[in-house]
């Protein structure tokens, strides 16, 4: 019998969205033009290729520009650092993603600091995890950022509250410990080496997982009404034979009986990040055209 409260990310994500367009289309107005993002991806990947297409569609809804350039495989790392520098100069462009994961013979650290951090919209460039890391103005990567406006929907204000982030990735555990932080929780980053993970988990007010393993979390591990995160997305067999589902890092079953409020795997995180790099784009035009912009409302 599930007591949590469901956490809707897919509604939240599309009032976000709704918020970009408002946006959006005053800074067209006062600039002359639109604001654009590029997104390079190298290669055939299909997951990839679906998410490339997905960012296209919601950031021409948004009423900003889309700029896609699409690279086989075997393209020199050269190649794709001359177009990164073609983007960085384009004043047209005002976010540049790379899509990842990059073919094996190129080395995605160099790729992503060849990008203008200004213009770095993933948030991936060390600049930018700088100045997160120092409370400056930046880029913050999107799906962590997603989850603390989730978070601060849910409960107001986090301050003082415990939480714990399984997970030390750059892309999600460490960026997600900063925010934290800076919202004044009291922070702990836990992975698969936490000397018995589950009675850290136990203290938290907040649960974060990002660690990449199928339902690890269990409902036991929770303290009773804490408020979990789910940024996993594992697939795994179905119930029919030669089917696959979504799930996440946490068991949604034994969990959503003992949470206070959770995040469902599809339709939790998941919406989440595109519409904060829709956000993250217009942050940036404005930051790049000089504009002014209350970044509360978004």
């Amino acid at each position: 019998m599930s007591t949590a409260t469901i956490i809707d990310g897919k509604a939240f994500a599309e009032s976000l969205r709704t918020r970009v367009g408002h946006v959006a289309a005053d800074f067209t107005a006062k600039a002359g033009r639109k604001a654009g993002l590029a997104v390079v991806l190298v290669g055939e990947d299909p997951a990839s290729q679906v998410y490339v297409r997905n960012k296209g569609k919601q950031t021409l809804a948004c009423g900003m520009e889309s700029f896609e350039h699409k690279l086989p495989a075997d393209t020199a790392e050269a190649d794709l650092l001359a177009v990164v520098a073609q983007l960085n100069a384009d004043p047209a462009v005002d976010g540049i993603l790379v899509q990842l994961p990059l073919p094996a013979h190129m080395d995605e650290a160099k790729v992503i600091a060849t990008i203008n951090p200004d213009k770095d919209v993933d948030g991936f460039h060390v600049v930018n995890v700088g100045r997160l890391a120092t409370g400056l103005p930046g880029f913050v990567p999107c799906t962590p950022l997603g989850c603390v406006m989730l978070l601060k929907d849910k409960l107001g204000s986090l301050s003082g509250l415990n939480a714990v982030v399984i997970g030390r990735s750059n892309i999600v555990g460490k960026p997600m410990a900063q925010l934290l932080i800076a919202e004044s929780c009291t922070v702990t980053v836990a992975h698969s080496r936490t000397k018995d993970l589950p009675e850290v988990v136990r203290h938290a007010d907040i649960v974060v997982a990002a660690v990449g393993r199928p339902e690890m979390v269990k409902g036991d591990w929770l303290k009773p009404g804490a408020t979990v995160i789910d940024v996993g997305i594992n697939r795994v067999p179905g119930v029919e034979e030669g089917k696959t589902k979504l799930v996440g890092d946490v068991d949604f079953g034994s969990a959503s009986e003992v949470a206070g409020a959770i995040t469902p795997v599809p339709g939790g995180v998941g919406p989440m990040t595109i519409a904060v790099l829709l956000r993250n784009t217009i942050v940036a035009a404005h930051r790049n055209m000089g504009l002014a912009l209350d970044e509360g409302v978004l």
